[in-house]
């Protein structure tokens, strides 16, 4: 019957969030399928060499939600008055402080940073509108993520799913309205990104209105102890991000070098897939968090281990569903972006798609346990685990395996650092004891 009942809670959290996250997903894909449509190879390799700058808005504000809400779900029934009180106001004031830093940026130094990204003639006005206007509006996207975190570990799964999905199609909608019938270009495709974390806080206020929330703001001091403890939960998901985002560069550098713009183009069609199985693999890892903290600080070790239990396989159902679709739809998939039915970029996206994602079944385990051990306040493993698929393996093997073997090198290092980082997750995971996962509380 516990079982059962674990078994209830995780399908209720982790559905919830999956179907935001697959939302997510589909306003990606909608975002890169619009700009294919209407600006082309040059338009998709700018959109590309973009991406890096929202993995950056997008890690730091799910460190500080991540983090925050981590620690408010561990001591709301410990220390209720103290420190799950404080955490929302405190992560509120350093995403402020990130909002500020980053909306300064847009302002002064767009197209400094497009030129950073490898922008060239051909990309650069492109790239340039993008990038401003995205750290322009970053304290929406900032704020938003906050704001869903602490709702769904406030016993509110499905409003937070509502409320992202509901920006999610909103954008796509206006993506469409944007680059079609008003002709806006790039800066309609931004505009209407920007527009969808505002949906989404309007769609969650009811919650707050109607004073269903348990938490609030108060007066919080912040110090350089305090500010590491609420950001260590969400450590390994601004590692993430930025290892995304500085891997993607890395590609784009190399791609630009050995095949130019059109290489870069077709990275773009495997990074925006990538980007969806990402988003579902977090959709099942951020769905069971709350749950992950909550059986943590009720020392309920049991429950933790058969909620990885039910991770692990929705991970696995997840991977091979999706790899057994790009095996068989490599084709047609890579022709929908392929708007100018360019043969070197059909050529080059295929390819890619079809090595590059034999190592999504390892990705999605990485980010389980990640998460798991964040989730359960084991900030080094988390850590150690989101560093060496982000950073210590992935970049030495990028310059290695393209090296050695070119294009095809470059799309080995996905799987191959994943299977590697999938190793060293499950030695520790098979190193931890219970009693250690209550020590940093």
């Amino acid at each position: 019957m516990k079982n059962n009942a674990v078994l209830r809670e995780f399908i209720r959290y982790a559905s919830a969030n999956v179907l935001a996250m697959v939302g997510l997903s589909c306003y990606i894909l909608a975002d890169t399928f619009f700009i294919a449509q209407a600006l082309g190879k040059h338009g998709l390799a700018a959109l590309n060499l973009t991406i890096p700058v929202y993995g950056l808005i997008y890690g730091s504000s799910l460190m500080l939600g991540q983090g925050g809400a981590t620690r408010y779900s561990l001591f709301r029934e410990q220390d209720p008055s103290g420190e799950g009180r404080q955490a929302f106001s405190r992560a509120l004031q350093l995403g402020g402080l990130c909002a500020v830093l980053l909306f300064l940026a847009g302002l002064l130094c767009s197209g400094q940073i497009a030129l950073l990204l490898g922008a060239d003639a051909a990309t650069f006005e492109m790239c340039r509108c993008y990038i401003r206007v995205l750290l322009l509006f970053s304290p929406g996207f900032i704020l938003n993520n906050i704001v869903q975190a602490f709702v769904r570990n406030d016993g509110a799964p499905r409003l937070s799913m509502a409320a992202m999905l509901t920006g999610c199609f909103a954008n796509i909608l206006l993506d469409y309205i944007f680059l079609f019938p008003l002709q806006m270009g790039m800066f309609g495709a931004i505009l209407a990104t920007c527009l969808s974390p505002l949906i989404s806080l309007l769609v969650v206020s009811p919650f707050f209105l109607q004073r269903r929330n348990r938490f609030h703001l108060c007066r919080a001091s912040l110090s350089l102890k305090i500010t590491g403890r609420l950001c260590a939960p969400g450590l390994p998901a601004l590692i993430g991000e930025m290892s995304s985002a500085i891997v993607m560069l890395l590609f784009n550098l190399i791609l630009l070098e050995q095949a130019g713009n059109v290489a870069v183009a077709a990275y773009g069609v495997v990074a925006n897939l990538s980007i969806v199985l990402i988003a579902i693999y977090n959709g099942i890892a951020q769905g069971t968090q709350p749950l992950f903290s909550l059986y943590c600080g009720r020392g309920q070790w049991q429950h933790l281990r058969q909620l990885l239990l039910y991770g692990t396989a929705a991970v696995l159902l997840v991977s091979l569903s999706l790899y057994l679709c790009v095996l068989l739809a490599a084709d047609p998939i890579a022709a929908l972006f392929n708007s100018e039915q360019d043969p070197l970029l059909q050529q080059i996206a295929i390819s890619g798609m079809r090595i590059y994602f034999s190592g999504c079944l390892f990705a999605g385990i990485n980010i389980l346990l990640s998460t798991f051990f964040a989730a359960a306040a084991q900030s080094r493993p988390a850590s150690l685990i989101s560093l060496s698929r982000g950073f210590l393996l992935i970049i030495p093997l990028i310059f290695l395996l393209s090296r050695l073997w070119g294009l095809t090198g470059l799309w080995l290092v996905f799987p191959l650092t994943e299977l590697l980082v999938c190793g060293l997750a499950l030695l520790l995971y098979h190193r931890q004891k219970p009693e250690r996962f209550s020590a940093l509380l």
